[in-house]
Parts: C-alpha cells; structure tokens; sequence
C-alpha cells in the first residue's frame, strides 16, 4: 500500500470510529450498505457529526462565539480539501476523498456549514428560514449520500434526488419532534414556526407528523429504485423513522415535551431483518 492509499485508509478508519461512537439508528442502517458505499456514507455522516458536536456540546466553556469559530475553521478545511486532496484533519480528509470521486462539491457542502451556523443564532424559525434550515441541515446530506450510491449511475442522481431531499427532511423532522424537550430545555431552540411548547398539543402533535408522514411516503417511492447496495440500508433507515413516527403519534404530547420517545431495540432488529430478507417493514 502507498504512504497516500495508507492514510486515505486510516482516514476512513477514524470516520467510521466517529460513527460507531454516536450513532444508533444510522450504526444499524449503514451496516446493510454495500462496500465501498459503506465506508463512503460513514465518511460523509462522520464529518456531519463533528459540526454538529461543535454546535450542540452542552459544556458551558464552548462560548457561542468559540462554537462559530470552530465551526468556520471547519468548513474552511472542508473547502480547502476539496481543492488540494489532502487535510491533517483525519475526519476531513476522508470525506473529501469521498467528495472528489462522488461529485459532492461545495453547492451542498456550504449550505450545510450555513444550517450548522444558524444554530448558533436563531432560537425560533418562521417557514422561510426553517424551509432553508431543513435543506442544510439535512436534505443536502442526503444528496451526498446519494451522490455515492449513484457515483456508476448520474442520470439516476437527478432522477432520485427529490425523493432523497423528502427522505432528509422527513427524517429532521422526526429528531425535531422526538428532541423537542431537550431542544427547549437544554439548546433553548424551537425549530417548528409557530408552536409554543408550553401548550404543545396533541392537535399539534399530530399536524406535525402528517407532514413527515408525507416526506416519509415520497421518500419510499425511489427505494425500489436505488442500487442493490444501498436500496436494503435506506429502506431501514426510512422504517425506523416511519416507526418512531408511529411511536410518537401514539403518544401524548405532554409525554413527548418531557422525555425522549424511542423504538425499542426489538423493534430496531424487527426492521433490519425484514429488510434483509428484501422486504420493507
């Protein structure tokens, strides 16, 4: 192995550990991806989690203005491995290996780092801004994840790619609704325009789930449609969330303010093993 194919290497190694170490739902999606699509999405996912972990650190030391540095040094070595195929930074350097072969570049990488900065200074959000939150924060990601499923095949990356955007989004939204007590509580941010959490009912409760619900539904019907080694780990990772959405439609509002609603573990290893057997749940 050359010196550069040993680091390229050690790099992806570092993203997946970065993965292993705080994922659950994803941790069990991903390990239905075929190789390299595998390595190629946990490469991606570990940069996403890194901001994040910059913009959502709970340690009071982390001054927001500390915080929007950290994360401007970050997207600016982002942008910076994009351009010379190598970074110090072992997370950054992996994705931008990814990002170069894929053909992810900086019209999905910068509206990103914008979503992941707006955390920092907005609290509420009204349709426009939580609209171009969304698409940062989470349906770019799943245009890079498309990216590399389809790295053989662009004309499908066009075709598929509304689908992908509704699956991001969907998915957002279910961790906005699922986190919404630790979002006011902790982070002193309300994503969703308009609601009070105060007075969160379960008519809001459930307008929000109609419209992931919707999200979910387009996003299911490109599945069928994606290649073999990546069409049994999005299946899962859309069934878990369809799930949770579920679990949270069955419980009360006041319940979901105070705690974090969860599927439980059985019900995870339900879903992955329907889809092994190529079968959605």
């Amino acid at each position: 192995m050359t010196t550069a194919g040993r680091y390229d290497s050690v790099a992806a190694a570092s993203a997946s550990r970065v993965i292993s170490g705080y994922s659950t739902s994803f941790g069990w999606a991903t390990r239905l991806l075929g190789e390299p699509v595998r390595t190629d999405v946990r490469s991606i996912y570990a940069l996403v989690r890194i901001a994040d972990e910059i913009v959502d650190d709970p340690d009071p030391i982390l001054t927001p203005e500390l915080r929007a540095a950290q994360l401007d040094d970050l997207e600016a070595e982002t942008l910076r491995a994009l351009r010379c195929s190598r970074s110090a930074n072992l997370v950054v350097h992996a994705f931008s290996a990814v990002a170069r072969r894929c053909g992810i570049d900086d019209s999905l990488v910068t509206p990103f780092f914008a979503s992941m900065r707006a955390d920092l200074t907005r609290s509420t959000h009204d349709p426009e801004s939580l609209s171009e939150y969304v698409f940062g924060s989470a349906e770019v990601v799943a245009l890079m994840c498309l990216r590399a499923f389809t790295v053989d095949e662009p004309a499908a990356y066009d075709r598929l790619a509304p689908n992908a955007r509704s699956l991001g989004a969907g998915l957002q939204k279910v961790n906005f609704l699922r986190d919404l007590g630790d979002d006011v509580d902790i982070l002193g941010r309300t994503y969703f325009p308009g609601l009070d959490p105060t007075t969160f009912t379960d008519e809001d409760r459930d307008a929000l789930l109609d419209d992931i619900d919707h999200d979910l539904a387009f996003a299911a019907e490109a599945i069928p449609d994606l290649p073999s080694t990546s069409r049994r780990a999005v299946a899962v990772a859309h069934d878990l969330f369809a799930a949770l959405s579920q679990r949270l439609r069955r419980t009360p509002a006041a319940e979901i303010r105070r705690r974090r609603i969860r599927v439980s573990d059985g019900r995870k290893a339900l879903i992955v093993l329907r889809a092994m057997a190529g079968c959605t749940a």
